[in-house]
Formats: C-alpha cells, structure tokens, sequence
C-alpha cells in the first residue's frame, strides 16, 4: 500500500512466454504469473519435468497453459514455440528469456566449440526468440521483455568467464533495443541475480569444491558469508521483481540492468 493505494499489476489475461521454465528460476516466473491471472506458456527439454509444472500451475490456478518440449538452441523449436503461441493464444505480451548456464571456467580452460556453444546458448538463443516476438509485439502496441541474466555482467566472476561474456551481450543487445522500442509501448529490461538456491548453484558449488579440494558445504558457507542479508536468494525473490517489471506499474522502466542480487555486488553501477 502507497499512501492508501494498492499497486496494481494490471497482468490478469496477459500471455507470458517464459524461458527455461521446467525448473529453477523459470518455473517460478512461470507460478508468479498465472497466480497474477496470466495465460502461461512455458517450455524447456524435459517433457516430463513439463508435464509436471503445467498440472501445478493448472492445480493451484486454473489459467491457461501451453506447453512445448523444445530445445531453446534450436532456431526451428523457437519458431515452433512462437507459432504454437500465437495460434493458441493470439499474442504475447510478456517474453522473459532464460536459459541454464554454459561451462563455468577460466579463458584457458574452453576450446572454440565451448565458445560457440555459449553463443549459441546465451546470446544467439535472444536473438532468435527477438527476431519472432518482437514484431508480434510491434503490432499489437504493447509488449514487456526481461531478460535473465547474471550478477556477473557487472561484476565478472573468475570462473564464469563464458557467462560474463555472452551475459553481458544480451544486456548490450536490450540496451541498443530499447530506444526503438519505446515508442512501440514495448519496454525491454534485465534483471542480475546472485547466488540464487537452484541446482545450477548447487552445480557451480560442486566444481568449486572439487577444484579446491575443499566440501561443498564449506563452498556454501562462503557463499553466505559474502551476502549481506546472511543467505541464499530464492527463486520467489527473483520472480517477483519480474513480475513487477512485466506490469503496469514499470510502464517507464525500459534499457535498465537491475541487480537483485541480496546486496552482493560492491560496485556502484
């Protein structure tokens, strides 16, 4: 409540396409905006861990859901996505892009097939999903774009190298974008997570641990001692940021780079 006024989301009906949403990060957006009354569509690889996320979001509720088993690498499963959006659903209004992560490293440690396989995963994958939405978008007058990225794109971790590269792409591509697309009422965003509790974390913490030689509980409690709010974020903590930045309410918020990322990077910007 703001001086007695509820902030309104205004997304009820909305149709949201969410990236990578079988688990992690994208399956909770994709919770976040059904219970705002969304029409979701989510999608990833895993049939089965699909299934299962579409009868949740289904149980608790009741809004339309499209699922679509695809490999977001591929150029043809993105067209289909789209296709099969628009002919169900008429339209997408919301696009949240998000993808697993590549190799995590050091420059020495990727051959060119890693790189390409980074670009492809993290940079080219936007391009493409862009390339089909955004003239959707252009001519319905409205659109909102967030894309998932990471704390590394303003603070690049030693180990990330491919993902600080190939993130800080996107939010250089969203930036480029977003003058153009203002005046189309499509807003286009990046949010910047930090040490978020999913398995792709648990995944990174592992490695750390073997490298170092050390338990991946100790790797855990490094991790915490380096946020200031004393824990790991939850997915929850993430979704609602992008559920606000898809709303009425974030109508001016457009070419932005947020982190949301429980206070652990140090720098100013």
């Amino acid at each position: 409540m703001i001086s007695g006024v509820k902030m309104k989301l205004g997304l009820k009906n909305k149709v949201a396409v969410i990236g990578g949403s079988s688990s992690g990060i994208g399956k909770t957006v994709a919770m976040m905006f059904a219970k705002e009354g969304c029409r979701v569509v989510i999608c990833g690889r895993h049939a089965d861990r699909l299934s299962a996320v579409r009868s949740e979001i289904l149980e608790k509720h009741k809004v339309d859901v499209l699922s679509v088993c695809m490999d977001q690498t591929k150029k043809e499963d993105i067209k289909r996505l789209v296709k099969n959006t628009v002919t169900r659903l008429k339209r997408i209004d919301i696009l949240f892009t998000n993808t697993g992560g590549p190799k995590s490293g050091n420059f020495f440690d990727f051959s060119e097939e890693d790189w390409n396989s980074a670009h492809e995963l993290l940079l080219l994958y936007v391009v493409r999903v862009y390339n089909e939405v955004i003239p959707i978008m252009k001519e319905q007058g409205f659109g909102r774009i967030i894309n998932n990225t990471s704390f590394t794109v303003k603070e690049p971790a030693d180990a990330l190298v491919l993902s600080n590269v190939y993130r800080t792409a996107v939010v250089s591509l969203a930036k480029t974008l977003s003058r153009e697309l203002a005046r189309f009422n499509i807003t286009i965003n990046n949010i910047c997570p930090g040490f978020v509790d999913t398995d792709r974390l648990k995944e990174l913490f592992g490695k750390t641990a073997e490298k170092e030689g050390i338990s991946a509980d100790e790797v855990y409690k490094r991790a915490i001692s380096n946020m200031p709010i004393n824990r790991l974020q939850k997915s929850d903590d993430i979704a609602r940021l992008v559920a606000f930045l898809a709303s009425e309410s974030a109508e001016t918020i457009t070419g932005t780079t947020i982190q949301i990322d429980g206070g652990l990077i140090k720098g100013l910007f």
